[in-house]
């Protein structure tokens, strides 16, 4: 019988020494982890658990999967709220989602106010309260409604002359850009209003106008001129019955007939140019003008935003968000998100329609005013304070007649 060899064990690793510092206030130097493991162990190690790190990596690689698209959906709702008629809302609830109910709320699909009517109103305002060098601040030069028909899957955009001369309650007869630093002013609050000045204006257009507005959004200047930035600049085709174009020296700005790009600055001086300055031209309605631009530029973001070229690029659609970040005042909550997406997404744009109040021909509802202070300002044309063929006028967008 032969006799068994010894086997040869391996050596006990040695763990090198702990090397004292000269300091005395420097740390001990430790070895490094794993030195005093043993190789044997670490080969026993890798062999047995491949396969289980492997299926750990796919199952990861499944989980991400998902997320990503669960997240890719989420940013492409949040696109469509943010730009609908420019309020960009949805990066504000995104931005502030404890403020607004949750990021989970996101997921939630909660009906808007007024989707069951069928009709859901949303008050956009503009303000330059970032622009410490503007005077008037507070003043909201650009006032507008966005109607959605959630029924018949349209929508209309209806800006209100800034310079409309109306009976602001507890403060009396001033022009309606002046209801929201009034609001602002006194901490307005009554039952069934927004709180601040964009409840005491929605008050006015409520009472004055007949259009009941369930949800608002406040921006000022940089949120719009950021945004354009962000995706990129937007194209638009000026029509000026002058054959040279748009001139405003005011608001900086010179911009030939046809089709233009602008950048962010551009498209913020053409939303303030109204063809005051010396030698201006291309602006025969001033302010009727200014309003037209503003909403035309908006459905070119809104058709920019959607573009695969913007939500297909992270660079681009974190420049939006941070665009507009801090830059929006809106009412809309997190769990409003699916709801007002799900609206959206089935009105073509070419079926919104761009309106304002007529000044002139034989269906004129406005007309020009010598306020008691010398003010140039637009009153009904029926009279001061009378408004029943504004509110018809408005009612008919509203409750379409049915055609038989």
């Amino acid at each position: 019988m032969k006799s068994r060899k010894p086997l040869n064990k391996p050596a006990k690793p040695v763990a090198p020494p702990i090397q004292k510092p000269k300091d005395a206030n420097q740390p001990l130097d430790f070895p490094i982890i794993g030195a005093t493991i043993s190789p044997h162990a670490n080969e026993y190690f890798n062999k047995t658990n491949r396969q289980k790190l492997l299926l750990l990596q796919d199952k990861r690689a499944k989980r991400r999967h998902k997320l990503k698209q669960l997240l890719k959906y989420s940013v492409l709702i949040l696109v469509t709220i943010v730009i609908v008629g420019g309020g960009w809302v949805g990066w504000k609830l995104l931005r502030n989602a404890d403020k607004f109910g949750g990021l989970f709320g996101l997921f939630s699909s909660n009906q808007l106010n007024g989707e069951a009517q069928g009709r859901v109103n949303i008050l956009l305002a503009g303000d330059s309260a970032d622009d410490p060098g503007h005077q008037g601040a507070l003043l909201t030069d650009s006032i507008m409604v966005v109607s959605l028909d959630t029924q018949n899957n349209t929508g209309f955009m209806l800006s209100i002359p800034r310079d409309l001369w109306v009976n602001i309650p507890s403060n009396g007869y001033l022009k309606i850009n002046a209801a929201y630093e009034d609001g602002q002013n006194q901490a307005f609050s009554a039952p069934g209003y927004f709180n601040g000045g964009m409840g005491l204006l929605q008050e006015v257009v409520s009472q004055d106008l007949g259009i009941q507005c369930q949800y608002y959004a406040l921006i000022d200047y940089t949120a719009f001129k950021d945004a354009v930035n962000a995706v990129g600049g937007i194209t638009i085709t000026i029509n000026s019955p002058n054959s040279r174009g748009l001139y405003d020296p005011y608001a900086n700005l010179s911009l030939p007939n046809g089709v233009v790009t602008l950048d962010g600055q551009q498209a913020l001086n053409l939303a303030r140019a109204r063809g005051d300055g010396p030698g201006a031209y291309g602006f025969p309605q001033a302010d009727f003008d200014r309003t037209e631009h503003q909403r035309q530029m908006l459905i070119a973001v809104e058709q920019k935003a959607l573009t695969l070229g913007v939500l297909s690029n992270p660079v681009k659609v974190g420049d939006l968000v941070d665009a507009v970040g801090n830059n929006v005042l809106t009412n809309f909550k997190t769990d409003n998100a699916q709801a007002l997406y799900g609206i959206v997404k089935k009105i073509n744009l070419n079926d919104i329609r761009s309106l304002t109040f007529n000044e002139s021909g034989n269906n004129a509802l406005i007309q020009g005013y010598i306020a008691p202070d010398g003010e140039d300002v637009l009153i009904p044309t029926a009279g001061i304070g009378n408004y029943s063929a504004i509110q018809a006028y408005d009612a008919s967008l509203i409750n379409p007649p049915v055609t038989p």
